[in-house]
């Protein structure tokens, strides 16, 4: 169930998610006010003109736990416990390991019991899903909550194309089990495109697929039969994603890229190219 609604201090629950014993939100500011400086209100200012919107996770939970990403939590309210506990030597060792092999923080902890949590303000996105027992398969860094039914641990590659060839790396993050997990998207959600298979083929020129269903095998493979005809079509590699279930994409994230590496151009040279009066009137 998803929900949106305004409230009278300038935040606005733009996503709503109810499991059984907790509920979580995705919060957010209208606009920021707070600005003391022309500085800071221009900057403001733009930011509002290109809808760009500080957001935040508010948990709430009824005798249940959630696990959080480190460093994730802000403050909290009513009878909850964190518990950090590392599992003995091989729980430690193992979650050490999960860092070592995909970037994600090794330490997640459980808040447990009764109460409300509010999460870090961040101009990111944020996605809420469900787990019904199943696995899925995210991009490093995109996990930031989850509930107690929902583990997080780490998937290998299972061909030596997407070892060496995908730019995934040999290990990706796995969420397995059930219950409601946050995701924090590198675009609005409105922008990623959910590819569903039955028994199908998906084929990606580039790397912008951030989220699979478990059962979608994953391999790089040449555009073409031949390496010639590879090279001639300018695909070269292709990222292949076959089975039953579910891919998500997002084609708007070059974009931003290309957007932001031409501003940072027009800052270090205005003028569109190398300044030679000086040189020349020498």
């Amino acid at each position: 169930m998803r929900t949106s609604c305004k409230s009278k201090n300038n935040l606005t629950k733009i996503d709503e998610m109810v499991g059984l014993d907790s509920v979580f939100q995705v919060l957010e500011y209208d606009e920021l006010r707070g600005g003391k400086s022309i500085d800071t209100a221009f900057s403001l200012s733009i930011m509002k003109d290109a809808h760009i919107r500080l957001r935040q996770v508010r948990i709430f939970i009824k005798d249940a736990a959630v696990r959080l990403e480190s460093g994730a939590l802000q403050f909290m309210k009513g009878d909850i416990t964190i518990d950090s506990k590392l599992g003995g030597i091989l729980g430690m060792g193992k979650k050490i390991l999960s860092k070592t092999l995909t970037n994600e923080t090794a330490f997640k902890p459980l808040y447990y019991g009764t109460g409300e949590i509010f999460l870090e303000p961040s101009f990111g996105h944020y996605s809420l899903i469900e787990l019904e027992d199943e696995d899925i398969i995210v991009d490093d860094g995109l996990f930031y909550a989850c509930e107690e039914g929902v583990q997080v641990g780490v998937a290998a590659q299972k061909t030596l194309s997407s070892a060496f060839f995908g730019k995934e790396g040999l290990f990706q993050t796995k969420l397995s089990g059930s219950g409601i997990a946050v995701l924090e998207l590198p675009v609005p959600e409105s922008e990623v495109i959910k590819v569903k298979l039955i028994n199908e083929t998906l084929k990606i020129d580039g790397n912008f697929a951030i989220l699979r269903s478990g059962r979608i095998e994953f391999s790089v493979e040449k555009s073409a039969k031949t390496l010639i005809g590879s090279g001639t079509s300018g695909e070269g590699f292709l990222n292949v994603f076959r089975g039953t279930g579910e891919v998500w994409i997002i084609p708007t994230s070059h974009i931003y890229d290309e957007i932001k590496n031409m501003n940072m151009r027009e800052l270090t040279n205005p003028s569109g190219g190398m300044n030679t009066q000086q040189g020349n009137e020498s």
